[in-house]
């Protein structure tokens, strides 16, 4: 779904933004705000902290950034809340993902567009991930896979967003790979955010979890979770050990990009100067340092690019989950 994962160089990042600092040059900005539409610890969250921490630190705003958990409706009430109260907002940056861009393809945020938010930036990708607790009796997603078949309803997969985002499509593709034929069938639990999601695998009220790799990470290296795929198109360098879904039988790959949005009403002073301030974060050592440990890989998309990029992942949302039944 996402068509490369390339990294920006510096000289064509300073090239944009000698360009537009002029304009934003006259703007501040004044008690920043980053809303996470989850609770703490999923995907959303790490992106408003890790950016908050970088923006600051590197003095690129004066104020610290204060960052805001608002779960619900997979990421639908903080759309709703940005778009109907906080439209004209200059200070107001938001977490956003492919499940931003999925939910809209789905109509999920009620009659939302693609243009009701000003899409900022992207920063990063990672690969999704099918995990279980180390003492699972599923040593395989082929032994998992064969359990769904036999009963759909039998595995409970955990996810950090809600039906139809792309923590529940991705073990559908799984699944529509290992021959189900109505994947809509399969038990799926939507938990407000990956760490609610986490909760649940380690809780027993699951048997499985699709997430994002980073999520996962911190639970992995304490020896809570064993991965049992990770839908890239080779294994990691940094953990070959993890099998992904590919070789195991099941051609599915699963990139999710990580990003930003902000309110489509703000100034365009303040449009060029957050998405100017994401850039000159971007070419911080320390940020691409903080992203490789996560397992992130560079991802930018930025103005003009950023727009087609979003509107493409909108559209291969729509296509695909038409044919996986999410949406006639």
């Amino acid at each position: 779904m996402i068509k490369q994962i390339v990294q920006t160089s510096t000289l064509s990042i300073a090239l944009m933004l000698s360009v537009s600092n002029a304009h934003a040059q006259d703007f501040k900005a004044e008690n920043p705000a980053c809303i996470a539409p989850s609770n703490p610890g999923g995907g959303w969250d790490f992106i408003c902290r890790t950016t908050a921490k970088f923006l600051f630190d590197l003095k690129i705003i004066e104020d610290s950034m204060q960052v805001t958990n608002m779960s619900g409706g997979g990421g639908g009430v903080a759309f709703a809340h940005v778009t109907k109260e906080r439209n004209e907002d200059n200070n107001l940056i938001v977490a956003a993902s492919m499940s931003t861009s999925a939910r809209i393809a789905q109509g999920i945020y009620e009659g939302a567009t693609q243009d009701d938010v000003h899409f900022l930036a992207t920063f990063g990708a990672e690969y999704g991930a099918i995990a279980v607790k180390s003492d699972s009796k599923y040593e395989t997603l082929t032994q998992m896979m064969d359990d769904i078949l036999e009963d759909p309803r039998s595995v409970g997969i955990a996810g950090g967003s809600s039906i139809g985002s792309f923590d529940h499509i991705k073990p559908m593709l799984v699944a529509q790979k290992a021959g189900l034929e109505d994947v809509t069938t399969m038990k799926y639990v939507s938990f407000d955010g990956g760490g609610e999601a986490m909760t649940g695998l380690l809780s027993g009220a699951t048997e499985a979890l699709s997430g994002d790799f980073s999520e996962m990470l911190g639970f992995l290296e304490s020896g809570d979770i064993r991965i049992i795929a990770i839908m890239a198109p080779e294994r990691l360098a940094n953990f070959p050990d993890i099998p992904t879904a590919k070789e195991q039988g099941y051609d599915v790959v699963g990139a999710n990009w990580r990003g930003l949005y902000m309110p489509a009403g703000a100034s365009d002073e303040a449009k060029e100067f957050w998405s100017n301030a994401i850039q000159t974060m971007v070419e911080d050592e320390g940020f691409q340092q903080t992203l490789e440990d996560a397992a992130i890989a560079p991802f930018n998309n930025f103005g003009d690019d950023m727009y087609k990029f979003v509107a493409g992942s909108i559209e291969d949302v729509t296509k695909l989950s038409k044919e996986i039944g999410i949406i006639q």
